[in-house]
């Protein structure tokens, strides 16, 4: 026998000089009642009782204080060790060390923000069997795969660009040896992540990726640094730069275009980790969609605690010390306030009880406000939350969704696995409705035989689009419209995301895997309704250059007013480059047509150069881009380019 918390136990040697100092304190007191009171009024002044049941009590007292302590030192006995089963899938993880990963075009520099990203991961992917590989002129395992999360980290933590033995950075070679280790384990599809800033791969990539997809290899890649790069620092001189046999820097560029073949060509991912995406959630995406498998976990040791034992003993004794030494007058007092609390408790069952009989019978506003005084008037937290959830289920059934997600959230503070599993339902329920109505203006029908199959929701979400776009104010950026479309799908993503809680509180809860899968399907079919409106829309605005200048704009006033001369202006005389005439004549108008352009320019509001056809995304986005500090100019003055005759870094 063992115990888990033996520091408790020197609290025992506190026992025996608490019952010498109460024997002093005893004999004490005595002595002070001798010497004040003659012997002769003793009787008559002083009146004795039986010193047993103070005795008594402080026995059992201290019996009770030495039992608790030792239940709380919580003596077990060993029963040995128990294999943990677990459901997961493989992840490999392939991290470029080269030196071109200490260029500091990301802060504090490639290969730490490289590292974090895979403490991300390891975070958020606690059931996958996860490796470890380096690479730079050749690639190593540094951890096989396994279910230490742990172990990966430590050796993720420490490594740098000084483990490799060559410099360089082979991708072809890292990208082989990971497909081979993922093939042996048996599974039929795996996953790859590459975090690396590329490099100029003249292989043959295409086979490299035939073998790959025939492996079942699924690679998420990931470009670490920015396109305009920076230096490549020397590690052996500080604030010295890497210089090549011509005697030039080295610079270093993120080379995006190998990773974004191997992604796309595996069914994976490409993005940059400079890009504010949340990478872990695009892995997960990936890696959900693979099967996944029973493996051997950790092994964990079985005990058997014995403190109940020894606390049941404890709890016995301390009842028994205080009923040898309570003084009966008061018991009085202590009925009258046990029975105000029984009463309490009886009018608190009453109003629940009224509470579900109206929530029974659908009148949803009145079980909703008993439910709400219970809550405000409860004394436990795991009461409280219990009755949040009966005022959530009657805002819900109301179809007052926002009020039922306010109650949803605040039963969640609750630490019952059962409140957890109902409140996170409710509340990925409540958060999907708030979205269809965004959508619809109307509830999502409860009846099977009304719900909407994918063609009728392709035509509910093009008909919302299309509403977002007539509401389009350029002036103001993003419509209210396209909010909405955004607000849809965040309501959507977190509450597949309370399904999963639920999912994790009771896996067995068949609504909240369906209303998942359910929630989960319509995000998908959003991305690809987006994708395809945004493609159409650029596919149908005019390419610059293309097709004759624009002439005699409006309801045919050319052809009423007769065939515009060469040199006249004409209403709607713009041309799409620069705002002058096409022929001679009108370039020989000067600055009067560029003033005349300039200022129907600021009275239409087209300060910044957009194009009528644009979408709200896409304005954004070429906002965005213009000022970035990226398009300010390069990182440094009076650099220049050079191209490298060989690649050694």
């Amino acid at each position: 026998m063992s115990f888990a918390h033996p520091g408790w136990l020197a609290l025992l040697i506190l026992i025996p000089l608490l019952g010498l100092g109460a024997v002093l304190a005893s004999r004490l007191r005595r002595k002070q009642w001798t010497e004040f009171v003659a012997p002769r009024l003793r009787g008559g002044l002083l009146k004795r009782s039986s010193p047993l049941p103070r005795w008594l009590a402080l026995v059992f007292l201290l019996a009770a204080c030495a039992v608790i302590t030792a239940a709380l030192a919580r003596p077990r006995g060993d029963a040995g060790t128990k294999t943990e089963k677990t459901i997961g899938r493989n992840v490999m993880i392939a991290l470029d060390i080269s030196k071109s990963m200490k260029v500091t075009d990301v802060k504090p520099d490639r290969l730490s923000q490289a590292k974090a990203l895979i403490y991300e991961l390891l975070e958020s992917m606690p059931n996958e069997r996860i490796g470890f590989l380096g690479f730079a002129g050749t690639p190593y395992i540094y951890a096989p795969l396994t279910i230490d999360h742990s172990a990966v980290h430590e050796i993720v933590d420490q490594i740098d660009e000084k483990w490799p033995p060559l410099g360089g950075s082979d991708l072809a070679a890292a990208v082989k040896l990971a497909t081979e280790t993922l093939k042996k384990t048996g599974q039929k599809n795996n996953a790859l992540v590459i975090l690396s800033d590329g490099e100029k791969h003249e292989g043959d990539l295409d086979a490299m990726i035939s073998e790959a997809e025939r492996a079942g290899v699924y690679i998420v890649s990931i470009g670490i640094g920015t396109e305009d790069g920076g230096y490549v620092p020397n590690p052996d001189f500080p604030d010295a730069r890497m210089i090549d046999r011509a005697g030039r820097a080295v610079i270093s560029r993120l080379q995006p275009d190998v990773m974004r073949k191997l992604a796309e060509g595996t069914k994976g991912r490409f993005v940059v980790a400079s890009s504010g995406l949340d990478i872990p959630a695009i892995v997960r995406s990936v890696t959900d969609g693979m099967d996944a498998f029973e493996m051997d976990g950790r092994e964990r040791r079985i005990s058997i605690e014995f403190y109940q034992w020894l606390l049941l003993p404890g709890i016995f004794f301390l009842i028994i010390s205080i009923v040898a030494g309570t003084r009966w007058r008061g018991v009085q007092k202590a009925l009258c306030l046990a029975l105000g609390f029984l009463t309490i408790s009886n009018a608190d069952a009453s109003d629940a009880k009224l509470a579900k009989e109206a929530l029974a019978r659908e009148d949803y506003p009145q079980a909703r406000a008993l439910y709400h005084e219970l809550a405000e008037s409860a004394v436990f937290d795991h009461t409280q939350a219990r009755y949040r959830l009966g005022e959530a289920t009657a805002a819900y059934r109301a179809q007052e969704f926002r009020d039922a997600r306010t109650a949803y959230s605040q039963a969640l503070l609750s630490t019952d696995p059962e409140v957890l599993a109902s409140g996170h339902l409710g509340m990925g329920n409540s958060l999907f409705q708030l979205g269809w109505k965004s959508l619809t203006t109307e509830a999502y029908p409860s009846d099977p035989g009304s719900i909407p199959d994918l063609a009728r929701f392709d035509t509910i979400f093009k008909e919302a689009l299309a509403k977002s776009r007539e509401s389009e104010t350029p002036d103001a950026g993003d419509t209210g419209g396209f909010t909405k479309i955004e607000a849809i799908i965040t309501n959507w993503a977190d509450s597949v995301r309370h399904y999963e809680s639920s999912l994790r509180q009771s896996p067995e809860n068949k609504a909240a895997k369906q209303n998942r899968d359910l929630a989960w399907t319509y995000l998908k079919r959003i991305e690809e309704l987006l994708k395809q409106e945004e493609e159409e829309t650029r596919q149908a605005m005019p390419q610059s250059g293309d097709g004759p200048p624009q002439e005699g704009q409006g309801d045919g006033e050319g052809e009423e007013k007769g065939e515009k001369q060469p040199g006249e202006k004409g209403k709607g005389d713009e041309d799409p480059k620069d705002g002058k005439g096409g022929d001679k004549e009108q370039e020989k108008e000067g600055e009067n047509g560029k003033n005349k352009d300039k200022g129907k320019d600021e009275k239409d509001g087209d300060k910044d150069g957009a194009d009528p056809n644009e979408s709200p995304k896409e304005r954004a986005h070429r906002i965005l881009k213009e000022n970035a500090d990226l398009e300010k100019g390069p990182l440094s003055p009076g650099r220049r380019e050079f191209r490298d005759a060989e690649k050694d870094w």
